[in-house]
């Protein structure tokens, strides 16, 4: 396997120089965290389903028109990305009250939202990610009001592309995070869908049973976080046969 140099490492990727000028390799890693990285494990077979679940989401948003920043899948833990800039923000969007929202307004888990809501929260865990305002995001510079446009318009479409694919296998799409780049073609920058789309960024259940298939299960001690993910990649006649394990690459310094 080539060796690749490292550019950047987070909780559940890795970024790699890629081949060409304007592309990255990312890896998935099996680590699972929660809490900002306050609770850790190993999860066997992780990285790959979220690899292949992430480049099926992701293929499936080009062929509707939404950009992003995949280019193909390498292996079964690497695909090759666009490098993008950025915007510091987690774009939230919810269809189910879970998670924080129950917990800052007070909503039952599992109450239905009137509508799907957007919600932007700044990038940083030594602040555990705090909920920001349109106000805050366009006085402190993060990103334009046309931006904040553009953000919301490219979430609710994918959330109109995941709802629909999920409730037909049976999956209610409950929430989930997207991290939008900035890219460039000549002098004209666009908004694109970067990061990654599987069970880690979103909350996925059961339509009958309301079952965790997302690392709810991980955070709360519901089961095997990688049955979940295997559920939903089953569901989806993703790698029906189940993951395998690839060896990380070689670093140079």
């Amino acid at each position: 396997m080539a060796r690749r140099k490292l550019v950047y490492e987070g909780k559940a990727k890795i970024l790699y120089e890629g081949p060409e000028p304007g592309t990255l390799v990312q890896y998935f890693k099996d680590d699972a965290t929660a809490g900002n990285g306050e609770k850790r494990d190993t999860i066997d077979g992780k990285g790959a389903l979220n690899n292949r679940l992430s480049e099926y989401f992701m293929t499936g948003l080009g062929t509707i028109g939404v950009p992003t920043h995949f280019i193909k899948r390498l292996n079964m833990r690497e695909q090759l990305i666009r490098a993008v800039e950025i915007i510091p923000l987690e774009v939230v969007v919810r269809n189910v009250a879970a998670g924080s929202i129950c917990e800052r307004l007070g909503i039952e888990e599992g109450t239905p939202m009137p509508r799907p809501i957007v919600e932007f929260y700044l990038k940083n865990d030594d602040l555990n990610d705090p909920i920001v305002s349109e106000e805050h995001i366009i006085a402190f510079g993060w990103a334009a009001q046309q931006d904040l446009d553009d953000m919301v318009s490219l979430a609710l479409r994918v959330n109109d592309f995941l709802s629909g694919l999920m409730l037909g296998v049976g999956i209610k799409l409950v929430d989930f995070k997207i991290e939008i780049g900035r890219v460039w073609d000549n002098e004209f920058m666009r908004l694109i869908v970067a990061d990654e789309i599987s069970p880690d960024s979103c909350r996925l259940w059961d339509i009958e049973t309301n079952r965790k298939l997302d690392k709810d299960v991980f955070r709360r001690d519901l089961g095997d976080l990688a049955d979940a993910y295997t559920e939903v990649a089953r569901r989806l006649g993703v790698m029906p046969q189940g993951p395998s394990g690839v060896s990380r690459p070689t670093l140079i310094n």
